[in-house]
Order: C-alpha cells, then sequence, then structure tokens
C-alpha cells in the first residue's frame, strides 16, 4: 500500500489554489485588490507634475512606480488578507486546516499565496507601464526594487496576519485595514517624497513599515540609494515583520469569538 509524501510546500500549493477559487467568487475582494491599486497611481501622477522634483533628483516616473507598488501592496495583499484571514476563521476553515497535517505558518502562508501572487503580477504590470507612460529608464539597481518588493509582500502578509487577529467579522474587516493604509498612503513617501519633507518629519516617516519598500523600489530605479541608507531600510522592513509574527504567534486567533 503506498502513501502519497507531502512537503510543505505541496501542501502550501494546494491551499493556495484552493484559495484562489474562492477570491474569483468575491467580486467585491477582485475589484478592489486588481483595480484600485492600477488607478490610484493616476492620482499621483497628478500630484507629481506640480511638485518641484528636480531638487531632490527625482522625476514624475520614480515618484509614481514606488507609490504605485506601495498601492499594490496595500490592497491586493495586506487589505485583502485581512478579509481572508477573518472570513476563513468565522467560517471555521481555519479551524479544520489544523486537523490536517498543515502547519499554522503553512496555513497563513497558503492562504496568502495567491495575494502575493497578484502583488507580484500588478508591480511587474505597473513598472512596464511607468516605463512606456512616464518615461521610466531600466532600473539602475534592480536588486534593490526586487529585494524591497519581497520584502513588502512578507511584511504586509504578516501585518495582515495581525489586524486579522483583532478584527471580529467579515464586514469589520473592511475597516480595520484603513489606518494603517492611510498612515502609510500620506507618510510613507507615496503621495509626497520624504525628500521633500522637514527633516523631523522624514525622519520620524523613515520608522513606518511600509516606507522602506517605497525607499528600496525608489531607490533601485534611481540607483542614488546607498548601502547605509538601503541597510537601514532593509533592516526596518525586517524589524516590523519580525515583530508582525510575534504578535502573529501570540494573538493569532484560529477559531471565531463566541
Amino acid at each position: 500500500m503506498s502513501t502519497t509524501v507531502t512537503t510543505p510546500m505541496s501542501r502550501m500549493t494546494a491551499l493556495g489554489r484552493a484559495e484562489l477559487t474562492l477570491l474569483g467568487r468575491s467580486k467585491g475582494t477582485l475589484v478592489a485588490s486588481l483595480f484600485v491599486p492600477l488607478v490610484l497611481p493616476l492620482s499621483v501622477r497628478s500630484a507629481a507634475e506640480k511638485m518641484d522634483l528636480a531638487e531632490a533628483g527625482l522625476t514624475p516616473g520614480t515618484v509614481v512606480l514606488p507609490a504605485a507598488v506601495g498601492f499594490s501592496l496595500l490592497f491586493a495583499v495586506y487589505s485583502a488578507l485581512v478579509g481572508v484571514f477573518v472570513v476563513r476563521r468565522e467560517e471555521l476553515v481555519l479551524k479544520r486546516l489544523r486537523t490536517g497535517e498543515l502547519r499554522d505558518g503553512e496555513i497563513l502562508g497558503g492562504s496568502a499565496l495567491p495575494a502575493a501572487l497578484i502583488g507580484v503580477a500588478q508591480c511587474l504590470l505597473l513598472a512596464a507601464g511607468c516605463s512606456a507612460l512616464l518615461d521610466l529608464s531600466a532600473p539602475a539597481a534592480p536588486h534593490l526594487a526586487v529585494l524591497g518588493l519581497l520584502l513588502g509582500i512578507v511584511m504586509c502578509a504578516a501585518l495582515a496576519a495581525v489586524t486579522a487577529s483583532f478584527t471580529r467579522t467579515g464586514e469589520s474587516a473592511q475597516v480595520t485595514p484603513m489606518p494603517l493604509m492611510i498612515v502609510s498612503m500620506l507618510g510613507s513617501g507615496m503621495f509626497v517624497p520624504l525628500e521633500l519633507l522637514p527633516d523631523r518629519l522624514a525622519s520620524v516617516c523613515e520608522l513606518l513599515p511600509l516606507t522602506p519598500v517605497v525607499t528600496l523600489v525608489r531607490g533601485g530605479w534611481t540607483g542614488d540609494l546607498g548601502a547605509y541608507e538601503a541597510l537601514g531600510a532593509v533592516a526596518t522592513a525586517v524589524a516590523w515583520t519580525l515583530l508582525a509574527v510575534f504578535a502573529v504567534q501570540r494573538w493569532f486567533r484560529w477559531e471565531p469569538r463566541r
């Protein structure tokens, strides 16, 4: 009698395929994660064209593209996953999954896989669009942009699980992500680059979760990000990710509140 041997990756992939099917049935989540991040950069472009970017060594393209990546991470990954984790918990899906061979990390990782892939695909599409429409040249340090995107996806998935821990219902999952999303859009250099902010305010904004992602992606295109600044951005992103993982291990709920 033969037995099928599974690996963590195969189990996560199978769960990810099932989650992708469920995501396709949720029209509201699909619209918010697929189309909103593609529309919001237009407003950033309008604002960027009115800014004095030359003094900071920036162009509309190097402002819009990192912002577009940030929007994709916030809507397609972070906000979407908060809803996924909460709804699956309330439907007892997470509880049932824990009775099988899937480990806790595999459940969360497999559930996050479709959103992560959508985020990557969106960012590639946005990069191509910005290059064509905003005369954006090829990235001078592509490894920084790739690193920023990967760190952002992992961090946003972890932060989504943290937010889901304190979200009671699927309806409230539309509200609880808003504070982080608003703070990130206003203070992480998406609408206004940190180079244009007062020094003290910029120093505070550098510590926000999404700021290192925007910094690394922008530095990947401009090539102006020094080793010290790049290491600082990576350290900030890793610190937020580790903090989020710790919070998930301590407070994440696998069963509905009764």
